[in-house]
């Protein structure tokens, strides 16, 4: 099993707009930084996925969360005083500094602060979000740890960063929050009653 790099060489592959695999609060996540790569295809390739989803994002800081995006409501920005840093990702529309390569075709974005401290760190490190998806194949259950993680995929990204503990392997609730009142699109470990509560 491969080793795993150093956070300052993890960053140095973001910063050359290369893919990396490292871990987040959930699972381990395989992600490019935004401001640094010029789309996420990238990942795309790596998980031999078709590029009909945009990828969600990892930001460092709550107010992230109006910064790239647009029209915020009001309980949307609850949610995130509520449950960021944490298992919560929110939809909502893209502010104009979002890349156009990174938006959904609907021109929304899929915003989360996790709750790890690796992922914080290399997110500070670069100074951008980062676009992340599971790092597992298309198909294949996500890695809770780093030695459950592909040998096959790791040998497509040029650094890879772990740090020995097991992640939750509960995904993050997604909400939609482009609408009047908060939707659910996908339960995870925050349940639908915690987010009727911000209705």
């Amino acid at each position: 099993m491969r080793q795993t790099d150093s956070i300052q060489k993890t960053a140095a592959s973001l910063f050359a707009g290369k893919p990396v695999v490292f871990p987040t609060d959930t699972v381990y996540g395989v992600g490019v930084a935004v401001g640094l790569s010029e789309s996420p295809q990238s990942l795309f390739d790596i998980k031999r996925r078709d590029a009909e989803k945009a990828i969600p994002w990892l930001v460092g800081s709550k107010s992230a969360l109006q910064f790239y995006g647009c029209d915020v409501p009001d309980y949307a920005l609850a949610l995130a005083d509520e449950f960021w840093p944490g298992p919560l990702t929110l939809i909502v529309k893209a502010a104009n500094n979002v890349p156009q390569a990174f938006r959904a075709v609907d021109d929304t974005i899929a915003l989360r602060m996790p709750d790890d401290a690796v992922a914080l760190a290399l997110i500070e490190k670069v100074g951008f979000p980062l676009a992340t998806s599971s790092a597992n194949f298309q198909g294949e259950p996500p890695a809770h740890t780093f030695d459950e993680l592909n040998p096959e995929l790791l040998a497509k990204v040029p650094a890879a960063l772990g740090d020995g503990s097991p992640r939750s392997g509960i995904s993050s609730t997604v909400v939609d929050c482009t609408g009047d009142v908060p939707r659910v699109i996908r339960v995870g470990a925050i349940t639908p009653d915690d987010i009727a509560r911000f209705a």
